[in-house]
């Protein structure tokens, strides 16, 4: 049986249910960014809590002035509101470091600008056909601006876990659920699978287009990789030792004194972490987080295996041995519900490693999807026969080396910005994001 794209073509989609699914991300995602904006007061949202991040309040104008770009201008054809600031939320005109030191918009006028952009982008929602061209097609666009808006308030929720004083964010921790009492790890069994897509309506263009990739039989961590199990690594000596890292890693840790993953400290004979605003015993069963590439290859080469490729890791999450198929999750075809995997900010946390038996891959691998992004192996590259669409610095600008993929989200992204196939990117020395990982080993190895 030949291996296929899942994905509904678009054309045989209910313009109205596609509408409806829009209408719901978009409020979903300023539902989300009214809560990260509105639990702190206006000078918490005018600082910069890290170079590494804009102000709060330089996010929330941006997210109304793209909507504004793509729908109101690019889809509806409306003259700019304010094109004077264009400029100013302009992502690759102005560093993060140096935003605060622009005329921004200030919290109330930004929150302005954002409402009256978001009531004009559902009326052009409501009247406009979901089809006529490339950027309309099955209501691309406004999918776009929603995973946007998602993507920034993931952003704003890193800023929150920078930023110093007491806690502004709550949530319930993840409900204790029956772990996995199986192997520590599976086999995938080699051959061809289909990697990538050309038929999921709202998937971004360095996901495109499906193709068969050849990947050979491994063995992968059916969890990931857990703070008890890094503690291990650090009470061994593994950042005091050269041997596990690469020559960059190395200098790396050593310029800047790493000895543990971003928020750890140690007390007596345990670790402490802060965790937005909370100080906490670390938790040695939930999923490492804050670790960078560095760090998570080094762990790797010290438990005898390594990270696993972009494909490998895309394998297992989407290939269905019985059925020679790409699945569009490791479950199965459907959207991710609260029972499959840890997404959209429920929690503040990862889940135990082990959780989620319903998000399992026919394989028995967990939490593909959710709790941590997963540091692969391979540099962000683009597939065979990429094309950028519909701007070249949503993905083009940043392919080669200096960049290496994540995959599978975090208890920080949403649904509508996760799927088997989403890819995201970073320097290989960046922590403050909730990256994780999980490790691979060659069947022969």
């Amino acid at each position: 049986m030949t291996d296929t794209d899942p994905a509904v073509d678009a054309r045989a989609v209910d313009p109205e249910v596609l509408r409806q699914r829009a209408v719901t991300s978009l409020v979903v995602a300023r539902d989300r960014t009214t809560l990260l904006t509105s639990c702190v007061e206006d000078p918490d949202l005018t600082a910069q809590h890290s170079p590494l991040m804009s102000p709060l309040v330089w996010d929330l104008a941006h997210i109304g002035n793209q909507e504004e770009q793509w729908l109101l201008r690019a889809v509806a054809g409306h003259e700019a509101i304010r094109p004077e600031i264009d400029g100013l939320y302009d992502a690759f005109e102005h560093p993060r470091a140096e935003r605060p030191k622009l005329p921004l918009l200030s919290p109330a006028e930004a929150r302005t600008y954002a409402a009256d952009v978001r009531g004009r982008a559902l009326d052009v929602l409501e009247r406009h056909a979901l089809n006529g061209t490339r950027l309309t097609e099955a209501g691309f666009a406004f999918g776009m601006i929603a995973q946007h808006e998602q993507q920034h308030d993931e952003t704003m929720l890193i800023t929150h876990q920078l930023r110093t004083g007491p806690p502004a964010l709550t949530a319930p921790d993840p409900e204790p659920a029956p772990l996995s009492a199986g192997p520590s790890e599976v086999l995938v069994p080699g051959g061809p699978f289909t990697m990538g897509t050309s038929g999921e309506p709202w998937a971004l263009d360095n996901e495109r287009p499906a193709h068969r990739r050849e990947v050979g039989a491994f063995h992968i961590d059916t969890t990931p990789v857990t703070n008890g199990a890094y503690r291990a690594f650090i009470e061994d000596g593994g950042y005091d030792n050269p041997r596990w890292w690469t020559a960059d890693g190395w200098a790396h840790i050593r310029k800047h004194g790493i000895e543990a993953p971003l928020f750890w400290r140690r007390d007596g004979k345990q670790f402490l972490r802060r965790r937005f605003g909370v100080t906490e015993v670390v938790p040695p069963d939930e999923p490492v987080l804050h670790v960078s590439w560095y760090e998570a290859d080094a762990y790797a080469r010290w438990a005898g295996r390594r990270l696993p490729t972009e494909a490998e890791w895309e394998k297992a999450a989407r290939h269905d041995p019985a059925g020679d198929r790409s699945m569009r999750y490791p479950w199965g075809d459907d959207d991710p519900g609260p029972e499959h995997a840890n997404l959209g900010q429920r929690h503040l946390r990862p889940a135990p490693a082990g959780s989620y038996p319903a998000g399992e891959s026919p394989l028995g691998v967990r939490q593909l999807i959710g709790d941590v992004w997963e540091w692969t192996a391979s540099d962000f590259l683009p597939y065979p026969g990429f094309k950028a669409f519909p701007y070249k610095e949503y993905s083009e600008v940043f392919f080669g080396p200096e960049y290496k993929v994540l995959r599978g989200g975090s208890f920080a992204v949403d649904a509508v910005a996760c799927r088997g196939t989403f890819r995201n990117w970073d320097y290989p020395v960046r922590r403050q994001i909730f990256s994780g990982f999980r490790t691979a080993r060659s069947e022969d190895v």
